[in-house]
């Protein structure tokens, strides 16, 4: 069970997770996270030290809500070419994604670049982490007789996940999710060549 204080905090941190991810972190002020949460500065600031520790938890909230989503649909397919599936399939609409105003993953990268260096170090950490596993489920699909020892799992992951975090960009930017439509079919094409 949580305390109240715990669920008034969940509450400020869910509530602020769309605003950064559309508004970022330096265009997100104290004022936005009260007019939408209804709360008072000093209750928030009961929770909170300053601006920049509600940035850091928001968006390790974001990251791990996305990377958890994304595990979900992932793990729950039972071949190896049926999760890489998933992977993809996973960011099919890049217009309407979980949490409003796009990736967290890729949002936060490109904010946090020069900016915030203890978040991208947490946005480092979790794509490292995202391309380790995918890397492992390629893997696996090699050692099972899925794919052909011919693929190179470290590479082929950092492929998808560069082709998918670019595509999601464009696609918002163009405001269509056709194009991301055609770049998973051609990403799952070119896994099927490596069959053994």
């Amino acid at each position: 069970m949580f305390t109240k204080a715990e669920k008034t905090k969940q509450f400020i941190l869910e509530t602020a997770m769309p605003l950064y991810n559309t508004k970022g972190i330096a265009g997100v002020s104290i004022d936005d996270v009260l007019a939408a949460t209804k709360l008072t500065k000093g209750c928030l600031y009961g929770h909170f030290q300053s601006k920049d520790d509600l940035s850091e938890q928001v968006i390790d909230l974001s990251l791990r809500k996305t990377a958890d989503q994304m595990r979900l649909a992932v793990y729950t397919a039972k071949t190896a070419k049926a999760k890489v599936s998933a992977f993809l399939d996973f960011y099919k609409d890049p217009i309407q994604t979980p949490i409003p105003g796009g990736c967290p993953i890729f949002n936060t990268a490109v904010e946090a670049d020069d900016s915030y260096p203890l978040i991208k170090q947490k946005v480092a950490a979790t794509i490292k982490a995202g391309q380790q596993e995918l890397t492992q489920v390629l893997e696996e699909g090699i050692q099972n007789g899925e794919f052909s020892a011919k693929l190179d799992a470290k590479v082929f992951a950092f492929k998808l996940v560069a082709a998918i975090e670019g595509g999601l960009i464009l696609c918002r930017a163009l405001d269509t999710a056709a194009p991301m439509h055609a770049l998973i079919k051609s990403l799952k094409a070119e896994l099927n060549q490596y069959k053994p």
